[in-house]
């Protein structure tokens, strides 16, 4: 046996000697190389393409080596198979054995496999031996059971007897004097109950085991249906979105030819009248040739008596006086065409730089102005509580008349009065284009985003009028609304270049439509009232400057497109956002920013110095306003005050709710916050401190002054004031 072992781990030793290097198997036909190297024949010359060299060494032969097999190592190779064969069929036989050996033999004869064990003989016994437990009754009593192996485990190691009950309070086998001494008055039952509960409870696991399976099989299998819905589903919404898309690309297409076949209409319409003029001028300068000619000729007869008597008389071309014609295809079909398509790409561009959410909400901004239209036209009732309290700008200014609408001329048909006008704030303040640069009456070209209708790009209004004339009595007169002021042409630029999300709150509902979700409504009720009679007229700034407060904006607050300077007192807008870290005080849609500092009690007054009285607003706001949402703008809530510049006008705003002022133009405001009186003057700093403005409301909880700017590279620093009535910004 110690011989078998040696030669073995020879054998293993010289296994790595006896290896091909390329195929790393022993060697099959070994051949020597120049270099010393062995290898197998074949895995040899497969390596031999283009080049010859030494796989092992890469030792370079200029031509082929003659190989010769090496016979020694073949046979080395060849008894080292042999001892490895016979070495693999020994471990086989001695598994057999082994596996041999874990039969249970009888105690008996020692060669038969036991048939059963004797757990009172403690012996196991083949057929032949067991032979007397069958036949005698004296072994009648003898418990006979399966073939055990090792009969020791079922002896208790106290008492050396058979272990023949099981504690069920221990949970263990215990013998007969176990069970009189230590387990005295514990439950006990047989190891077969014992076992039969067990196989109970494991087979009632596996039932339940086997429920959990198949429902998660189950599951798995639904999902597997779901996963194939959502797949048609997803592909069936993609057929949609590109029919859709494929129907607004067909309707700009169609739009674009359309607006092409315009300028070739009038580029034939010149040309014709070109053609016509040039025909014209052609035939005058041959009627002057030809007096040119009669002239002439005469001159040359001028010896003659006839010449005497000659008379000429001019051509009609002579009066005509030339002149170069201006003929451009600047029509006003041409103009509103090129006008509308680049203010519907300047519209989709704004609203394709949203995400989806906000482009819904923009798009309806628009349904929310027609409703809103619907509504106002309605006259109020008698009862109609809707009337704000009035400011001291109504009070000091009342607002001018409304001017009727004028009449249609007779060739003209009246406009439907069931269709409301389309209006499009958003694309007069967001391009240059503007209805007072077009003349009057031009309409813009049909467009399926207006509905299929023209639009009158002066008025705003769709012409949606059948051919032919309407008799007068279907005419209804309405009175217009009075517009706002219009985009001037200095602030236009500044509304393109400060997109953001905050144009959905300017173009949603200026009242509350219906349809729009109301406000959230507050306990605490706010109004706009006159000033106090102690401070209706201008005041000395000494006298507000008693109550000078320093203020700093609150970083936590500001938006990302806020940015602060000087120390946190100047608040200015970019279109590049800062790296400000996401806490909740911050808010996220609008571009406002919170004072540092609230107050409750007391009388303070601040002023604001403004780069520009456009699209900024100055006010207050509770803590708890909104940071979120679209309504956290201020004055578009019940926690808010403000007052507002949207391009040049000026207007009062709480809870939605709009007061229009009139507008000083300050480049200074000044603001008084009596909180024991419950008001907050807005003043014109100038000379003077001139007030335009009041807010009276109770003071649920502190209040702090806030901003709102939009326009980009607009600002609104803090004056840094002193009690003497100097300031020092």
């Amino acid at each position: 046996m110690a011989d078998m072992v040696a030669s073995q781990f020879s054998l293993i030793s010289l296994e790595d000697e006896l290896t091909c290097s390329i195929c790393l198997s022993t060697f099959d036909c070994p051949v020597t190389i120049p270099c010393g190297h062995n290898f197998c024949q074949d895995c040899l010359l497969a390596t031999w393409k283009d080049s010859y060299s030494c796989p092992q060494c890469r030792t370079h032969f200029a031509t082929k080596p003659e190989l010769k097999k090496n016979t020694v190592l073949s046979s080395v190779v060849r008894t080292f198979n042999l001892r490895t064969s016979k070495s693999e069929a020994t471990l086989i036989v001695e598994e057999s054995k082994a596996e041999k050996e874990d039969v249970i033999r009888c105690d008996t004869c020692m060669r038969a496999e036991a048939s059963q064990t004797c757990l009172t003989c403690m012996v196991s016994f083949c057929e032949e031996h067991l032979r007397p437990h069958r036949e005698n009754p004296i072994y009648r009593l003898h418990q006979l059971s399966q073939p055990l192996g090792d009969l020791s485990e079922r002896i208790c190691p106290d008492h050396h007897k058979l272990m023949e009950h099981f504690c069920s309070q221990h949970s263990r086998p215990i013998c007969s004097l176990c069970l009189q001494q230590v387990h005295k008055g514990c439950s006990f039952i047989s190891p077969e109950e014992q076992r039969n509960l067990i196989e109970s409870d494991l087979r009632g696991k596996l039932d339940l085991l086997d429920g959990k399976l198949t429902k998660n099989e189950t599951v798995l299998l639904q999902m597997t249906g779901i996963q194939n819905t959502l797949k048609d589903s997803a592909a069936n919404r993609k057929k949609a979105l590109s029919a859709e898309y494929q129907q607004m690309q067909d309707l700009l297409a169609r739009e674009e030819r359309e607006a092409l076949n315009v300028v070739d209409r009038e580029l034939e319409g010149g040309q014709t009248k070109l053609k016509g003029l040039a025909k014209k001028f052609t035939d005058n300068v041959n009627n002057i040739s030809k007096a040119k000619e009669e002239i002439n000729s005469l001159l040359s007869q001028s010896q003659s008596l006839a010449f005497l008597q000659a008379s000429f008389n001019m051509p009609q071309a002579v009066g005509f006086e030339p002149f170069t014609p201006r003929i451009n295809v600047d029509s006003k079909n041409v103009t509103a065409a090129q006008a509308f398509s680049a203010l519907l790409k300047e519209y989709l561009t704004d609203i394709l730089k949203q995400p989806v959410e906000a482009r819904l909400l923009l798009l309806k901004s628009g349904e929310c102005a027609d409703k809103k239209a619907v509504a106002g036209s309605a006259p109020a009732g008698p009862g109609s509580t809707g009337s704000q309290p009035q400011s001291v700008s109504e009070v000091t200014n009342p607002p001018k008349q409304k001017r009727q609408p004028r009449s249609h001329s007779p060739g003209r048909p009246p406009i439907n009065p069931s269709f409301q006008p389309f209006r499009m704030p958003y694309m007069e303040a967001h391009s240059g284009w503007h209805p007072r640069q077009h003349p009057p009456g031009s309409f813009m070209p049909a467009h399926p985003f207006m509905g299929g209708h023209k639009t009158n790009i002066n008025t705003g209004i769709l012409d949606t009028h059948c051919p032919g004339p309407q008799p007068k009595s279907a005419i209804k007169k309405k009175p217009k609304k009075q517009k706002p002021p219009q985009a001037t042409e200095d602030n236009m630029g500044k509304i393109n270049q400060a997109g953001s999300v905050e144009d959905l709150l300017k173009f949603d509902c200026e009242d509350k439509p219906e349809g729009c979700a109301p406000a959230a409504e507050s306990k605490e009720t706010a109004e706009t009232s006159d000033i106090p009679p102690n401070i209706t007229s201008a005041e000395k700034r000494t006298n507000l400057l008693k109550y000078a407060t320093i203020l700093t904006l609150d970083p936590k607050t500001a938006h990302k497109r806020i940015a602060l300077s000087e120390n946190l007192t100047k608040a200015s807008v970019s279109d590049e956002q800062t790296n400000y870290f996401d806490c909740p005080e911050r808010f996220t849609v609008c571009s406002q920013v919170l004072a540092s500092k609230g107050f409750s009690r007391g009388r303070h007054y601040w002023e604001v110095k403004l780069s520009s009285n456009n699209f900024i607003g100055i006010g207050l706001a509770y803590s708890s306003i909104d940071r979120k949402g679209p309504t956290s703008r201020l004055g578009r809530n019940a926690q808010s005050w403000c007052v507002e510049w949207f391009n040049v006008k000026l207007s009062a705003w709480y809870n939605s709710s709009e007061t229009v002022l009139v507008n000083p133009n300050p480049k200074r405001i000044g603001v008084l916050l009596d909180c024991e009186e419950g008001t907050a003057t807005f003043y014109n700093v100038a000379d003077r401190a001139y007030p335009f403005h009041s807010f009276v409301f109770p003071f649920a909880e502190a209040v702090y002054p806030a901003f709102w700017i939009f326009s980009s590279g607009s600002s609104a620093s803090l004056c840094k004031l002193q009690a003497c009535g100097a300031d020092a910004h």
